[in-house]
């Protein structure tokens, strides 16, 4: 064995006997080992970004598509039934992928429309009302209940990006893609289409938000008919920090001003994302 291997076995010995210490005490609870790896990122045993994932990884277990699906009144769909003409535009500024097709009802799904598969109908100028059935995916429903680590699953057995939303009666809920669940573990997801100046605030039910922690308070009062004091601090994510005393972790939740504030993604310098639940 050359010396740079002996020197690698070393270290890998080294990082494995950090671990095999750090889960001597065995835990019994997520607490235990949320504290666990705690400790071996303060021992640098891990980094902040991988706990950071880690963490997000732990919290999806506990969490049900109800708390990040989009809701209904948000959602984009076709019906199918309309001229192509109707619903062309609104595909196109939209820049979405995948649009819910809707049938006489509007909770009857019939399928799901990909963008990919009308652009060569549309290239060819062969969009027709009768066409469009035939491109259609199967819609996946499932319920608000569903935990998201099922669901993640679940998408990576089928394939799909998107699932149907209905609640205990049948009818639709919203729609949850895969995109949903990945943020709840390694944070916010924004692409080229992601516009910050509009989504600071974005509405996810009835009492429910996803709020930027850069929301500046001005804008945060004026949505929400507050009179948050701006003296100290210029965003909500300071008042966030404020109100903890200390840099919050994901997961953790604190209320006042009438809302229970959860926090869905911070690093070791600062908190970006918050759930926002009013409170009656």
């Amino acid at each position: 064995m050359s010396e740079d291997n002996s020197i690698s076995g070393q270290d890998n010995k080294s990082w494995l006997e950090k671990i095999s210490k750090a889960f001597s005490g065995e835990p019994q609870s997520t607490e235990d080992v949320t504290e666990i790896l705690r400790t071996a990122e303060k021992q640098n045993v891990i980094d902040t970004d991988a706990m950071n994932i880690i963490e997000g990884a732990m919290q999806v277990i506990d969490m049900q598509v109800r708390e990040v699906m989009i809701p209904r009144s948000q959602m984009i769909t076709v019906k199918a039934s309309v001229e192509p003409d109707v619903y062309l535009n609104d595909i196109i500024n939209s820049a979405h992928s995948r649009f819910p097709v809707l049938g006489e009802s509007p909770d009857d799904v019939i399928g799901i429309l990909l963008a990919k598969d009308l652009l060569p109908l549309a290239l060819k100028g062969e969009i027709k009302q009768d066409s469009l059935v035939d491109i259609l995916r199967p819609a996946t429903v499932v319920p608000e209940s569903k935990r998201l680590n099922q669901l993640l699953k679940e998408f990576k057995a089928t394939r799909n990006h998107m699932a149907i939303v209905v609640d205990e009666y049948g009818g639709i809920s919203g729609l949850v893609t895969i995109e949903d669940v990945l943020e709840q573990i390694v944070g916010d997801i924004e692409d080229e289409h992601d516009i910050d100046e509009e989504a600071l605030i974005k509405v996810r039910g009835a009492g429910e938000y996803i709020i930027k922690a850069i929301t500046p308070i001005e804008d945060f009062n004026e949505f929400f008919k507050l009179e948050l004091s701006e003296d100290n601090f210029d965003t909500i994510g300071g008042l966030i920090l404020q109100q903890f005393g200390r840099l919050p972790r994901r997961g953790e939740s604190i209320e006042f001003s009438g809302f229970k504030f959860t926090v869905l993604n911070a690093d070791n310098r600062t908190v970006r994302l918050l759930q926002a639940h009013k409170l009656r």
